[in-house]
């Protein structure tokens, strides 16, 4: 009878295999919460008396994050608050909207809704009708940070905490060197930090965390979340590179872990090869920090008009 590798618990949940770890559901919880503890510690990620804002879509990842940042909020070590996007998703975006605002009237802590719509005055949908389109993931991550970055100035948030997982890191590792984006290459990261004061730190600490582990938490501990996944998402590149990953690690159960660390030891370099000579300016169109005359958001906004 296969038994809790810590606590001699039969109850198992979980057999990891790269470690043949085996963990009951509270030596599970607990192993999670000390691991994003440990790596917001290692890399320095958050400071006593930060106010975090935690981008909450409602799904697994931002919900886990949430969950274990509320800790340190009861213990008050930082302050919280949350943004939620509707990116206009229909028959998607709705269930995970209302999913985060239950939490947060849970936990009571400030938190806005901003919508695509309202901010750029198109629908994520309305988007991917046009022929021309660029990719959904390609105008969704651009939007999704020109409005978290800008929430954040509004609460005086001093980091940006996002759900990115293990997989996410090494999905975006892959992707970037695939493209031969090394520019890009060199934002990937735990923590991602501008010269620019209009830009509030970015930090995650759920990135060596397996996504199915993240899931299992949610489970574990019984958070509402919303497990559907984005209808756009399959057919992305990302969505491909993500099948590649799931598909080697079946028989080798240790190429994410593999994969993050091995680039965050040649990160360094690249970004002393590839560092950026340009300052920060503000777009000309909306204001916001741009290493153009116009920044990505109102570029493509020109360009679907």
């Amino acid at each position: 009878m296969e038994v809790c590798t810590k606590c001699g618990n039969s109850k198992v949940i979980i057999k990891r295999k790269q470690s043949g770890q085996l963990l009951c559901k509270d030596c599970f919880i607990e192993n999670i919460q000390k691991k994003v503890i440990k790596t917001i510690k290692k890399e320095n990620l958050i400071e006593k008396g930060d106010k975090v804002l935690v981008a909450l879509s409602g799904g697994k990842d931002s919900v886990a994050l949430l969950d274990i940042l509320y800790d340190l909020y009861k213990r008050r070590i930082i302050d919280l608050c949350a943004v939620t996007i509707d990116e206009g998703i229909s028959g998607y975006r709705n269930d995970g909207v209302e999913i985060a605002k239950n939490h947060i009237k849970k936990l009571a802590i400030p938190h806005k809704v901003v919508s695509f719509k309202e901010s750029f005055g198109l629908t994520l949908d309305e988007i991917m009708k046009n022929p021309n389109h660029r990719g959904s993931c390609t105008y969704c991550g651009v939007f999704r940070r020109w409005i978290i970055n800008r929430v954040a100035r509004e609460f005086n948030a001093t980091k940006i905490a996002t759900g990115h997982n293990l997989d996410d890191e090494t999905q975006a590792i892959l992707m970037n060197y695939l493209e031969g984006n090394i520019e890009n290459l060199t934002k990937i990261g735990p923590k991602t930090v501008s010269k620019s004061k209009l830009f509030t730190p970015k930090i995650k600490p759920l990135r060596e965390i397996p996504e199915k582990e993240i899931a299992l938490y949610a489970i574990a501990k019984d958070l509402e979340v919303h497990f559907a996944g984005c209808p756009y998402a399959q057919t992305s590149f990302r969505g491909e590179i993500s099948k590649i990953i799931k598909d080697l690690s079946e028989n080798h159960p240790t190429i994410m872990y593999s994969t993050l660390r091995g680039f965050d030891k040649i990160k360094i370099a690249i970004k002393d090869k590839y560092k950026s000579e340009y300052k920060f300016e503000k777009c000309e169109i909306c204001g916001e920090p741009s290493s153009n005359e116009i920044c990505r958001a109102c570029t493509f906004l020109k360009e679907l008009e």
